[in-house]
């Protein structure tokens, strides 16, 4: 076995920001693991709001052993960025040794397109009525906010985009005073969902609030070990892959949030096609699903993800799984 990590940079086509902070491109590592025969690879996208960058990933996947295998690789790296993009490559090389598609190996259904949410990036509500305008034609529009003046870009999107679907992402951006004054005003815009509201280290503040729009976790969802906080705060979870740390812990995330009575949302962070290409299958009925890291790029990866009125489809054997 060869294991070799490279650091790839996509230009998106314009700046995205969110309450953190601002991007002109997205930085990825990229995995490759290969026996010889066959070549399995992955993705993951060092997030400093995790405390990670692309060196300490680095470090984290070139001290693995050289024989790995998923389940091995659970106790070895913790969940996150590292264990995602090893775990994606795995489940790649998998399927190639196999001569089967990744989704056969998870005992999955064939997969088939799923509507994806469009991100609107943080900005003054003239330039975010402007960005709602011209993707008025998407189904559904994601929109960040996070600032204590968000009331008017969040009427400035609905007035350029009056039939679309909004869901929105606070980032953690929001008190509880902010986020209780707001909600009256999510109902009457017809926002479906709010992500993340609170910080993840304060959002006790949610229990006994009422929501009359579901709260999804987000910063407070990584893996089935969060699960046990999430109680009587939130009625959904988003989950990622570099959260999670991979397609097997997401599964098994998945399964185990609807068995608790949340609904799902599968997320990701700003990456190429190949973070997306596992996501899509976890997405597989999701009720929220916000895979659009690709549509966010000015430049992809040789093969890519096809995106249509239908929504992202499932990936080709030539970029994945």
């Amino acid at each position: 076995m060869r294991l070799e990590v490279t650091r790839d940079v996509f230009q998106l086509a314009q700046a995205f920001t969110i309450s953190r902070g601002s991007r002109t491109e997205a930085q990825v590592l990229t995995v490759a693991i290969s026996d010889g025969e066959y070549r399995g690879w992955g993705e993951c996208v060092p997030y400093a709001r995790y405390d990670e960058t692309l060196d300490s990933v680095t470090e984290q996947i070139e001290a693995l052993p050289i024989q790995l295998d998923r389940q091995s690789l659970c106790d070895l790296l913790p969940a996150g960025a590292a264990r995602n993009a090893v775990d994606c490559a795995l489940w790649d090389l998998e399927a190639k040794r196999a001569g089967k598609r990744a989704w056969e190996l998870a005992g999955l259904p064939a997969p088939g397109p799923e509507i994806t949410a469009y991100t609107l990036s943080l900005d003054t509500p003239e330039a975010m009525r402007a960005q709602a305008a011209l993707n008025a034609h998407r189904p559904l529009l994601k929109i960040k906010l996070g600032t204590p003046d968000d009331m008017p870009r969040l009427e400035a999107v609905r007035s350029g985009a009056p039939l679309s679907r909004i869901i929105v992402d606070a980032n953690e951006g929001w008190s509880a005073q902010v986020y209780s004054d707001l909600a009256p005003h999510l109902v009457r815009l017809g926002v479906d969902l709010v992500e993340q509201p609170l910080p993840a280290g304060d959002d006790d503040a949610l229990l006994g609030m009422e929501r009359p729009v579901p709260v999804c976790a987000d910063e407070s969802c990584h893996d089935r070990a969060s699960l046990p906080g999430l109680a009587g705060k939130y009625d959904m979870v988003n989950i990622k892959l570099d959260k999670a740390g991979g397609l097997t812990e997401a599964l098994a995330l998945r399964d185990a949030a609807v068995a608790e009575g949340y609904s799902v949302m599968v997320g990701c962070m700003v990456g190429s096609s190949l973070a997306m290409a596992p996501a899509q299958l976890l997405a597989q009925g999701a009720a929220v699903v916000d895979l659009d890291g690709p549509l966010l790029l000015a430049e992809d990866r040789d093969v890519v993800l096809a995106f249509d009125e239908a929504g992202v489809h499932p990936p080709e054997r030539a970029l994945w799984g």
